[in-house]
C-alpha cells in the first residue's frame, strides 16, 4: 500500500535519528517503516475517534517497544533525542490525518 495523504507522503520519518551515526541505519529504517506503516493504517481503517486513532498509535508505540531491544543489541538506544524525533513524528502523522490528539496518549504503552 501507498500512502496518499500528501503531507505524509513526502514527509522524511525519523530524519533526526537517520541524520545520526549514533543510530544503525538499518533499524532506523525499520523505524521509518512502522511509522509509514501506521499511515497506511490509518488510511485504511479511517478511524474517526480519538480512541480508535490511540489503538492504531499504541501498535506502533509497541512495535518502538520492541524495536529498541534491537537498537540496544547493536549498541544502540532509543534515548533522548530518538524519543523525541519518533514522538513528535507520532504526533505529525495525528496532525495531518485531522486528529487534534495528545502526544503522551499517542505514544501511552513506550518503553523508551
Amino acid at each position: 500500500m501507498t500512502i496518499t495523504n500528501q503531507e505524509m507522503s513526502a514527509y522524511s520519518f525519523l530524519k533526526e535519528m537517520a541524520e545520526d551515526s549514533y543510530f544503525p541505519p538499518r533499524l532506523v529504517e525499520k523505524g521509518q517503516s512502522i511509522l509509514a506503516g501506521l499511515c497506511e493504517s490509518i488510511e485504511a481503517t479511517k478511524p474517526t475517534s480519538l480512541p480508535e486513532l490511540y489503538a492504531l498509535t499504541h501498535l506502533a508505540t509497541e512495535q518502538f517497544n520492541v524495536l529498541g531491544e534491537e537498537f540496544e543489541r547493536e549498541g544502540s538506544e532509543i534515548e533522548t533525542a530518538a524519543r523525541e524525533n519518533i514522538g513528535s513524528d507520532i504526533f505529525e502523522i495525528a496532525k495531518a490525518y485531522g486528529f487534534a490528539a495528545d502526544i503522551e496518549e499517542l505514544i501511552a504503552p513506550r518503553e523508551w
